[in-house]
């Protein structure tokens, strides 16, 4: 069973900003329930959970976006529905997620509905700050014991189809590898530089991130090279081992501080002088986050309360929405060390 999940997995970003955006929104989550083969009745429920928070953006901020993706998680896979917008938040989010319960004076099902057809659910809606939902169904019974949790985000710059950021997650029984790649410049064949860091950690998972730093060395010559960062992360020491080249930035939360992880500068393919191996402590309950340039430094997790506690995928659609630099293709990675709450 596969287990490495990517941004280069099918998934679609969708401008909710017209009733008929709801409509495409929901198809193209059809499209994604046919490529895992689900069955009519959970294609049935994935249509319901895209088609309510579509139009939950609309009714509650005028407009937003969604992100709908494949994923696989430890050989488990799943569509995941990531809503997010820029409207008042929810005042009162018990309240909101009772049925019956509306701001707008509609039947009130929206949110309520999402969690019980949803196998995960989550949703971060402060007061001013927005309202953000995820939702992740599977296409075969749900794993018994839940696979670690992560999520990331990519877009590309304005005007390109194919992003030059690209993240990856590879689950061994004994580590977990994260991997962001930022392929210089845009288009095509920054493209192709990501998709060759991706590849060469699909080929080798059980390299640690020096050695899988000179592999995609190797491997990125023929592209136009790239900015490159790979944690490992081992659950039972409790460790992380980093290895950076060129400005992705790296990070470990731990009861709300942020360490910064440093890297050298080069570029992954043609210019690397040196490549250094480091080990964190990383104990349960830490946050790694991974993220390209095209995503501003000047951010804290502080300034949103309680985001720290909420999905991974959430985080990151956070860092991408508000600090999002809008010039450049942009990526965020967010993994939560296994044991976290």
């Amino acid at each position: 069973m596969e287990n490495l999940s990517s941004s280069l997995d099918p998934a679609e970003w969708i401008a909710i900003q017209h009733a008929s955006d709801v409509g495409a929104a929901r198809r193209s989550g059809q499209l994604l329930a046919d490529r895992l083969g689900m069955n009519e009745t959970r294609s049935g429920q994935l249509a319901l959970v895209v088609t309510e928070a579509a139009t939950n953006i609309l009714k509650h901020a005028g407009e937003g976006s969604m992100l709908l993706s494949v994923a696989s998680h430890a050989g488990w896979r799943c569509v995941e529905v990531l809503a997010v917008d820029r409207g008042p938040g929810i005042a009162n989010l018990q309240q909101a997620m009772t049925d019956g319960v509306s701001s707008t004076g509609t039947a009130g099902t929206g949110l309520g509905a999402i969690r019980r057809l949803s196998d995960q659910f989550d949703v971060y809606a402060p007061p001013g700050k927005g309202t953000l939902v995820f939702a992740r169904l599977w296409s075969d019974p749900m794993p018994a014991s839940l696979p670690p949790r992560y999520g990331g985000v990519c877009v590309s710059i304005a005007g390109e189809t194919e992003s030059g950021d690209a993240w990856a997650v590879a689950q061994r029984p004994d580590s977990i590898t994260m991997l962001a790649v930022d392929g210089l410049g845009h288009g095509p064949e920054a493209a192709k530089a990501a998709a060759a860091a991706i590849a060469t950690l699909k080929a080798s998972p059980a390299q640690p991130p020096g050695l899988l730093m000179d592999a995609c060395h190797a491997a990125l010559r023929p592209t136009r090279g790239a900015a490159l960062a790979i944690a490992t992360l081992h659950p039972a020491s409790q460790q992380l081992a980093f290895a950076g080249i060129g400005n992705i930035m790296a990070s470990i939360y731990v009861d709300g501080v942020r360490r910064q992880l440093m890297s050298h500068n080069g570029i992954v393919g043609h210019n690397v002088r040196k490549v250094q191996e480091l080990q964190f402590p990383c104990p349960a309950g830490a946050l790694v986050v991974l993220a390209s340039d095209g995503i501003s430094t000047q951010w804290d997790l502080a300034q949103y309360p309680g985001l720290l506690s909420r999905e991974p995928a959430i985080i990151a659609v956070v860092l991408l929405r508000d600090h999002g630099r809008g010039r450049d293709d942009a990526s965020v990675l967010v993994l939560a060390m296994p044991g976290s709450p």
